[in-house]
């Protein structure tokens, strides 16, 4: 029988073996006392499988891998769990949820349990309660509670839904700051902007940078203010811009408190509305607008500018109102009434600018320059063309005062109701009605001018015919008295209507004295030079 012999087994290979048989084995979960005593470990609640490989010092999960640190628990199909540096890497249907109030789904996970920083890549979701927050690459840092994108994202939530390049998320304050390419759509409205800041709780936009919002109803452009979303409120600062559907109209104000669903705002400031289509400026240091009704109104240094004429209407008064529609527009301007054209100028206590009519009508003390000719009486009605004034009509009382050459001799007409009739803005032709009296410098025809004496006449009625501000014609009829005073023998009493006051200093002379206040003064029965009020006086 022949001795059998065993194989050659060494020592080493005994070994060797253990070692290979240990290694194979599921790991344990080794965790190493912190360096820091605040810094919590990750824990491992859960894995299917758990193994390491020599060459790494990760521990490998797989299948129904859950991950716990300070509150939140973190789900996957599998990880890398790096207990050294006590981070993880997670990979597949990744979960992290936070209490009941932070769940964010993911492909990919990265979390760092020292500094709780979780990065999250690829069809990132983020749910708090009513608000979802998608994108591709998410960082959210526990330690400050901060959500954030930096290649692109969307936030939405029952009302809004916001876009934009990079964006936060704070849950607890419920502020998200959008930048670069930021875009908030409703179902009423568009907001593009540079920097957003939005509340999901308040339904409030601050907006931060420049920024248009877009509706049915026109557009804002502002580059400072907020906005409820909900209400749709809007508070605009720095000469933000309020635009009608159509572009035809305009309201600029250093502050605006706007209203989308009453389309009435409130301007602090430097008011500026402008109606393109009816050619009209309305502007003030306070002021209103509804949009739904195209009402304006303006006070506070407040004035108006029509300029749907070849001559430019400036008109100032404590309180001024705009009505437009599609077809015209009509101004009111009460207290301190103030305009300025080219053509003509004039003061009074009220006024309104009916465009239908092509018509001023001036009420409270109105006096009207045009040239040397000042008229003033208890209503006065100014009718315009394309270019000029057309007529002007003088109710109830009149009295029409001619500067002859800035010389301090008056040509005067009075009455209960005067018609006078312009062309190419000269006096051409006055018509008097009721008690009408006249003074009238009678002048010779020689190269001199000299002139005769004073011609007073009373009648019913009477007509004047004017050239060059000079008197072609004189009609009178029914009961006519006339007299010539020759100038040698005329008393200075005689040398004035009943009522007679010339008031050249109250005459806005350019288009900004309109603004200039002066009280109006009498004339006493003595002569006096007229007062006229310098340029270097005027109010710019």
């Amino acid at each position: 029988m022949k001795k059998q012999t065993c194989p050659n087994i060494t020592i080493k290979s005994i070994l060797f073996a253990g070692v290979l048989f240990v290694l194979m084995l599921p790991a344990r979960p080794q965790q190493p006392p912190p360096t820091n005593p605040n810094v919590k470990i990750v824990e491992l609640k859960q894995a299917d499988l758990l193994y390491k490989r020599e060459s790494s010092e990760a521990q490998i999960l797989k299948d129904n891998v859950v991950l716990y640190h300070e509150g939140a628990f973190m789900y996957c199909d599998s990880a890398y769990l790096f207990e050294k540096t006590n981070t993880f890497e997670a990979f597949s249907n990744v979960r992290m949820e936070q209490g009941d109030t932070i769940f964010v789904y993911g492909d990919y996970l990265h979390y760092d349990g020292n500094t709780r920083l979780a990065r999250l890549r690829d069809n990132i979701r983020m749910e708090d309660r009513q608000v979802t927050l998608f994108t591709d690459s998410l960082n959210y840092d526990r330690e400050a509670n901060l959500g954030y994108y930096f290649d692109g994202g969307m936030l939405v939530d029952e009302k809004n839904e916001l876009t934009s390049f990079w964006g936060q998320y704070d849950p607890v304050s419920k502020d998200a700051l959008f930048s670069d390419s930021v875009k908030l759509v409703n179902e009423d409205y568009t907001i593009f902007a540079d920097t957003l800041k939005y509340n999901t709780e308040s339904k409030v936009a601050d907006i931060l940078g420049p920024s248009t919002i877009v509706s049915d109803s026109g557009f804002i452009k502002t580059s400072h203010g907020w906005y409820n979303t909900g209400t749709d409120d809007a508070r605009l600062f720095d000469r933000s811009e309020i635009y009608s559907s159509d572009s035809t109209k305009m309201l600029v104000g250093d502050t605006v408190f706007y209203n989308r669903q009453t389309g009435l705002g409130e301007v602090f400031g430097k008011m500026y509305l402008e109606d393109f289509k009816q050619k009209a400026i309305l502007r003030g240091n306070y002021g209103t607008y509804n949009e739904k009704t195209e009402y304006g109104m303006a006070t506070d240094s407040a004035y108006a500018i029509d300029y749907s004429q070849s001559d430019s209407l400036f008109l100032h008064g404590d309180t001024l109102k705009m009505f437009t529609d599609s077809i015209y527009k009509e101004i009111k301007a009460y207290y301190n009434v103030r305009f300025y054209r080219e053509d003509i100028q004039g003061v009074c206590d009220s006024m309104n600018y009916v465009q239908k009519d092509s018509a001023l009508y001036l009420l409270g003390n109105p006096v009207i320059w045009n040239k040397s000719n000042q008229i003033l009486g208890n209503r006065i009605d100014i009718y315009l063309n394309d270019s000029t004034i057309d007529k002007a009509h003088v109710r109830d009382y009149a009295l029409a005062i001619q500067d002859r050459e800035m010389t301090g001799q008056y040509n005067q007409i009075s009455g209960r109701d005067l018609k006078a009739f312009f062309a190419e803005g000269e006096l051409r032709h006055v018509l008097v009605e009721g008690n009408a009296e006249s003074l009238y410098y009678l002048v010779e025809e020689d190269s001199a001018h000299t002139v005769i004496g004073l011609n007073k006449t009373e009648s019913a009625y009477l007509s004047m015919d004017f050239l060059d501000d000079e008197l072609q014609k004189l009609k009178l009829w029914s009961s006519t008295k006339a007299v010539t005073t020759p100038l040698s023998q005329l008393k200075q009493e005689e040398s004035k209507l009943k009522g007679f006051m010339w008031l050249d200093y109250l005459r806005p002379l350019h288009k900004m004295d309109i603004f200039r206040r002066n009280e109006r003064q009498g004339l006493d029965s003595e002569v006096q030079a007229p007062r006229r009020f310098s340029r270097d006086d005027a109010v710019e």
